[in-house]
């Protein structure tokens, strides 16, 4: 039976031990290539151990596989502008693969809230026109 009213000051300093479940970071899926698992560690590894639940591995190695056919598809373009002719069709082509993939960069790193739009709240960011300027005396 517990004791009636406030507890006392000196009860509530007394720490009591918390039990911590824990709680390893998700291995990279096998069917990801080298280049895609070293994509997975470094944004699991960027992350609380806890912020990717199961449900989530299937979309992190979807996204995992369009970070690196980004980087493939910028390689390329480099390539091409790099290249004495440019032809236009194929270069056009390459911006288009670049622009969808950006797209599904973006989008499934807003859903899995590991990008900074995703993790900064819109109230607590502080607007251009709310920069106080240091010259301005408040009193």
């Amino acid at each position: 039976m517990t004791k009636r009213g406030r507890k006392s000051a000196a009860s509530l300093e007394v720490a009591t031990p918390a039990l911590v479940e824990m709680v390893s970071r998700p291995d990279a899926p096998y069917d990801l290539t080298d280049e895609q698992s070293a994509e997975w560690w470094a944004v699991v590894n960027r992350m609380p151990a806890d912020w990717f639940p199961r449900e989530t591995h299937g979309m992190l190695a979807q996204y995992c596989r369009h970070v690196v056919a980004a980087r493939r598809v910028a390689h390329l373009i480099n390539h091409a502008e790099k290249a004495k002719t440019l032809d236009l069709g194929e270069y056009d082509q390459l911006l288009k693969m670049q622009g969808r993939e950006g797209r599904a960069i973006s989008s499934l790193a807003t859903r899995m809230r590991i990008s900074q739009q995703a993790t900064v709240r819109a109230e607590s960011a502080k607007k251009p026109d709310m920069i106080d300027n240091p010259w301005e005396f408040k009193g």
